[in-house]
């Protein structure tokens, strides 16, 4: 058997790959370094490296060393921006190329992606937890609720004045506590999803046009679909109901005001996650909500899937951990990025088996 060509192992790297010259220009870039950087490779190559990517490390002396010393070079930790998104921690290898002076191979290695499936795990465990307290809740608290309802409204029906608006602020006040008892029995549901293809611009059709006759009234969205995206395979109702929750999300973060809301899908070939049964899944299909609002605050982005996290002052803490519950019980994937003025919820989702078609939708 021949041994691969050199372009088919460069093609094969499975880590963002970039050959920069004496000079620090972009000479060439794999599929993994064109994803990340958002950018094709015709308008990479021949642009100065550090025009292009940010990165928060002394590039230009490493770059220096790796041609003077003709020996590799590892950087275990720095930010690397294209300016499009939030910083990405990453660690950096830098290695010259045989029987080619002056060029430079560098491999980036994002944190990110280990981080946040490790993080998605123990998030599934923590809403996993919940599920005994969450039914507890429902069963012990929600049959008191309708009886104090019900004899406030009997009570009502002999009042009047400042008396009956109490009545009516405890028949008003139980009602939201039954409906935040709902949200919290969600988490007691271990049926699994009814899966099938799912056209998912469908999907984010029937969600925005929900939400824009709704809490999403004042929000400018708009769309940027990738048209040959092929079917998903999930559950049609909690597929929605997880854009829903996040359209909700990024609506209530503008405010009154308003603001937008950019909804963007993709193929990235390139992230796979093991499967419960210890079987490798990819998940190809890739969804983004993007809004423009005020961000995560800090304190608590790195644990906003987990159960009664909350960044409003009213907020129940149990949406996004639903929303991740959701997509964990599909075999997918979901992430956040936020800096004030951007915040991006990315999700992550496999295809639909061979052999199942959009009609069964």
């Amino acid at each position: 058997m021949s041994r691969p060509s050199a372009d088919a192992i460069w093609a094969s790297i499975p880590l963002p790959a970039l050959l920069i010259d004496a000079a620090g220009l972009i000479k060439d870039v794999n599929a993994p370094a064109e994803i990340f950087l958002n950018a094709s490779a015709k308008s990479l190559i021949g642009q100065p490296l550090l025009d292009r990517l940010s990165i928060d490390a002394p590039m230009e002396d490493a770059l220096a060393r790796v041609i003077q010393h003709d020996s590799p070079l590892f950087i275990s930790e720095a930010d690397l921006t294209t300016g499009e998104r939030a910083p990405v921690q990453c660690a950096l290898q830098l290695a010259p190329v045989q029987d080619h002076p002056g060029y430079i191979l560098m491999l980036i290695s994002p944190r990110e992606i280990a981080d946040r499936l490790g993080r998605a795990m123990h998030v599934t465990s923590a809403a996993k937890s919940a599920i005994g307290m969450a039914e507890m809740l429902a069963h012990e608290i929600k049959n008191p609720l309708a009886g104090i309802s019900g004899a406030a409204q009997l009570l009502a029906m002999g009042l009047a004045g400042e008396d009956l608006e109490l009545t009516d602020l405890i028949v008003e006040e139980t009602h939201r506590i039954v409906k935040l008892l709902e949200q919290v029995e969600q988490f007691g549901n271990l049926r699994p999803p009814a899966r099938k293809a799912v056209n998912l611009h469908d999907a984010l059709d029937r969600a925005r046009r929900s939400a824009m006759v709704g809490y999403g009234a004042a929000m400018q969205i708009t769309e940027d679909y990738d048209p040959s995206l092929p079917p998903t395979f999930a559950d049609p109702d909690q597929l929605m109901q997880v854009f829903l929750n996040l359209l909700k999300n990024a609506s209530e973060a503008a405010g009154p005001g308003g603001g937008q809301i950019r909804l963007r899908t993709f193929y990235d070939h390139s992230l796979r996650r093991l499967r419960k049964d210890g079987t490798a899944a990819t998940l190809p299909l890739q969804v983004e909500i993007i809004d423009n609002g005020p961000g995560i605050p800090p304190d608590i982005a790195a644990d906003i899937f987990e159960p009664f996290v909350s960044g409003r002052e009213n907020g129940t803490g149990l949406g996004l951990a639903l929303v991740s519950k959701i997509i964990s019980d599909h075999d997918g994937w979901i992430s956040v990025d936020s800096v004030p003025g951007r915040t991006v919820f990315r999700i992550s989702l496999p295809l639909a088996p061979r052999g199942l078609s959009e009609e069964q939708l």
